[in-house]
């Protein structure tokens, strides 16, 4: 037995939504037809560009390492421990998505800077070096990872930690053997997400690191570089990130797709 028809869409939202797909998708196409594939191959094997992915691919890596070993707890705390204050940190902890990326740039330079509140105090240099890459990427993707993980860890509740408790386990115990467990799949999507973020981190990045070839580099600096001097190798090199976009949202696609 079939429900009532709904009958067709209405002009009013339909061309509207037709509109923001074509939006969205026009730019994304253009570019995949605008990109000289025959020389894709040159491109990749130039030195620059070399460093340039390498850079980008150990600092998005070492991202995803410290938003997991500082993201994760942050997110249990935020899901599983109730504290004055609690609403206030998550607000902190969230700035960084609003936050214009020079801006984040500028706060870390205040703060960890040559001369910065806590830069000054400390053993080693951060700004324009690799180091201080992974920092300012840290720094915007850490909020995507904790989101994903909290969401995961309010999901299914603090019941399972309940049942942990009063079978002998401590809170460390029911951490690892019951919430991480089931928090998994928020880690991997919180990982994917905060690897994303960093491939694409362009301001905060060149504010507080530079742009120093075979240093500090990323692929989204020397997009823009060549946009200014060469814009078809920016258009090949916009198309590398393209593809590892599209494969992340391959990697997520049984998080995002509840409409199957």
């Amino acid at each position: 037995m079939t429900g009532p028809r709904l009958g067709r869409a209405p002009a009013v939202l339909l061309v509207p939504a037709v509109v923001g797909v074509a939006l969205l998708v026009v730019p994304l196409a253009t570019l995949v037809l605008a990109t000289p594939w025959r020389t894709l191959p040159e491109h990749l094997g130039s030195q620059v560009v070399r460093e340039a992915l390498a850079i980008t691919a150990l600092s998005s890596l070492l991202t995803v390492v410290a938003c997991v070993l500082l993201g994760t707890p942050l997110a249990w705390l935020l899901a599983r421990v109730d504290f004055r204050g609690r609403r206030v940190v998550r607000a902190l902890v969230l700035v960084p998505l609003v936050l214009p990326p020079v801006v984040a740039g500028v706060a870390l330079v205040t703060a960890l800077g040559r001369s910065g509140l806590v830069g000054q105090h400390l053993p080693f240099t951060l700004p324009y070096t690799t180091s201080g890459v992974v920092v300012a990427h840290t720094f915007v993707s850490l909020p995507f990872y904790v989101l994903a993980v909290e969401g995961a860890l309010r999901t299914h509740g603090a019941s399972y930690d309940v049942v942990a408790a009063t079978l002998g386990a401590d809170r460390w115990t029911a951490f690892r053997r019951v919430t991480l467990p089931l928090a998994l799949p928020g880690v991997l999507a919180g990982s994917a997400l905060a690897w994303a973020r960093s491939l694409g981190e362009f301001g905060a990045t060149i504010t507080f690191a530079g742009n120093y070839p075979g240093t500090t580099q990323t692929m989204p600096s020397l997009i823009y570089v060549a946009l200014n001097s060469d814009p078809t190798v920016a258009r090949t090199l916009s198309l590398i990130l393209l593809v590892l976009s599209v494969g992340v949202l391959v990697l997520l696609r049984e998080r995002w797709a509840v409409g199957r």
